[in-house]
Parts: C-alpha cells; structure tokens; sequence
C-alpha cells in the first residue's frame, strides 16, 4: 500500500541532513547509507551515494529518472544463481556452456536398432 499523501514521501532524516551538507560544500563527497527504505528526492539528482546491501556498500549515482523510487532498489541485497532448469542444461550435453538455443521443432527421434 502507497504512503499517505498527508504524510509525504519517507527520507531518513540522517540522510536529509547528509544531503543539505553535502549540497552545501563544493566538494562532493559519498553519502554513506544503510536507509534503503529513503526516497529519493529530485534534491538528490547528481549526488554519489553509497547504499549498503547487507554486505558492503554499493555506490549509486542519482539520475532524474530514480526520483520517487527508494535507494534500496539500486543495491541488490541477493545474488542470483541461476534457476533450477538452468542447472540441468549447464551441465548436460553441451559440455557446461552456455544452454543450447530451443527451436520450435520436435527432438529428432532416435535411429531405429537393427534386431535379428
């Protein structure tokens, strides 16, 4: 469920406060965060900040088209593996490579044995 437009959107006040310091000198600098539930506001746009996803910290940079998304969608938090099939592929026919490409046709049916 969305926020309540009362309310406003949600930037940790930490991250606020990071962002005016960081608007006000003329160096930019990474803003260190672990909010990645913050939104990011169109007062963001061209800053650096580093978003931590549970293991390290993950630098992201603002652009126009990240405002009203949150910092957190930036940062993966998981590594992707692969999918279940995939493994059966990766490790079939084709020597552990790449999976092979599927075509719309039927398998080619196996040559018939010779029986005496």
């Amino acid at each position: 469920m969305a926020r309540s437009a009362r309310k406003g959107p949600f930037v940790d006040p930490s991250v606020m406060k990071k962002v005016a310091k960081a608007k006000s000198s003329s160096k930019r600098e990474v803003i260190k965060t672990w909010s990645r539930s913050s939104l990011i506001l169109p007062e963001f746009v061209g800053l650096v900040f580093a978003v931590h996803n549970g293991k390290k910290f993950i630098e992201v940079f603002v652009t126009e088209n990240m405002v009203g998304h949150s910092l957190g969608e930036f940062s993966p938090s998981r590594t992707f593996k692969m999918h279940s099939g995939q493994r059966q592929t990766a490790t079939g026919a084709n020597g552990g490579g790449a999976p092979t490409a599927t075509t719309g046709a039927a398998p080619a049916a196996p040559a018939p044995t010779a029986s005496k």
